[in-house]
C-alpha cells in the first residue's frame, strides 16, 4: 500500500525546516534524521525566510508558544506557501489557553497548510474555535472509539474540505483524511502516551514523508502515522525483552524508525482504507 511512498523517501532525502517546541526539539530532530531526512531548527524572524527557502518543507509546532516565534511562524509559513513547499501544522494544546487557540487561527488565516495533525481535542478546537484540551493531552470525553469512529471520520472529512488540508487525528485509533481517501490506522501502544514528544516526532516524520510524496500527500501522511505506531509497538517489545522503561521506549522508537523498511511495515501495519 505504501511501498512507493517509502521508496520516494529513501531515494529523495528531504530537508525539513522546523519551528517547534523546546520540550521535544531534540527528539524531533533525531526522528527526522532516523527517517533518512534532515532537520534544521530555526525560529528567529531574521533568518526563517532564508532557512525555509533552502528546505523542502516547513513543520510548525505551537507546543511552547511565545510572541517572538508566532511572528516567525507566519513569516516562514508565507514564504513556504510562496515557494510551493508543504507546511504542516501541529496545534499542540490548542483549546488549552486563549493564546494557543488564537494563534492557531491566526496561523490558519495567514498560512495555507497541507497537513494538520493533532489529537482529537486539538482538532476539534481547530474545527469549532474552542475546545476542552487538557494541557497538551486530549480530553478523555473526546476520545475516538470504535463506537464513535464513524462520527469522528465525518467530522475530519468536513474539516479537510473546509481547510483544503489533509487532517490527521492521532490517538488510540488514528484517522487520516484527504480529498478522496480515509485511512483508519490501529498501530501503536498505550505506553507511548507516557513519554513526551511522540506526537511532535510524528509531525516531523509527516513533513518528510509529505515532502517526498507531493503527488500523494494523504498516503504520505498515512504511511508516517502507521510507521510511528508500529515503531511504538516494536519498541515496547524491546523494553519487555530488556526489562526497560519509558526512557528506553523513547530511544527504541527512534531506533525502530531508523530501521524501518517496506517489509517491516507491510508485515506490521494495521491500516484500513475506506
Amino acid at each position: 500500500m505504501f511501498k512507493k511512498v517509502l521508496e520516494n523517501v529513501e531515494q529523495n532525502p528531504q530537508l525539513i525546516h522546523c519551528i517547534t517546541n523546546y520540550v521535544t526539539v531534540n527528539d524531533v530532530a533525531n526522528a527526522i534524521l532516523a527517517s533518512g531526512n534532515s532537520p534544521i531548527m530555526a525560529d528567529d524572524k531574521n533568518e526563517v525566510e532564508d532557512i525555509t527557502s533552502v528546505c523542502n518543507a516547513l513543520c510548525i509546532n505551537i507546543g511552547t508558544l511565545n510572541e517572538r516565534t508566532i511572528e516567525s511562524m507566519i513569516i516562514a509559513g508565507k514564504k513556504a506557501n510562496l515557494l510551493g513547499h508543504p507546511v504542516i501544522l501541529d496545534p499542540v494544546g490548542a483549546g488549552a489557553s486563549k493564546l494557543r487557540t488564537d494563534t492557531t487561527f491566526k496561523l490558519l488565516d495567514n498560512v495555507r497548510f497541507s497537513v494538520i495533525r493533532g489529537n482529537i481535542s486539538e482538532i476539534k478546537t481547530v474545527y469549532a474555535g474552542s475546545g476542552t484540551t487538557r494541557g497538551v493531552d486530549a480530553d478523555i470525553s473526546d476520545a475516538v472509539t470504535e463506537a464513535n469512529l464513524d462520527e469522528a471520520v465525518k467530522f475530519a472529512k468536513d474539516l479537510s474540505l473546509k481547510l483544503g488540508a489533509v487532517i490527521a487525528i492521532t490517538g488510540e485509533i488514528d484517522i487520516v483524511v484527504g480529498t478522496n481517501k480515509v485511512y483508519i490506522i490501529r498501530n501503536g501502544h498505550p505506553l507511548m502516551s507516557k513519554i513526551t514528544g511522540t506526537g511532535c516526532m510524528l509531525s516531523g516524520l509527516i513533513s518528510g514523508y509529505v515532502s517526498a510524496n507531493m503527488d500523494n500527500i494523504v498516503d504520505g501522511v498515512a504511511a508516517a502515522v502507521s510507521i510511528m505506531g508500529l515503531c511504538g509497538e516494536l519498541g515496547y517489545q524491546r523494553i519487555i525483552q530488556n526489562n526497560g522503561g519509558t526512557s528506553s521506549l523513547r530511544t527504541y522508537i527512534i531506533d525502530e524508525i531508523s530501521k524501518m523498511n517496506w517489509g517491516t511495515l507491510e508485515r506490521g501495519m494495521k491500516v484500513e482504507l475506506r
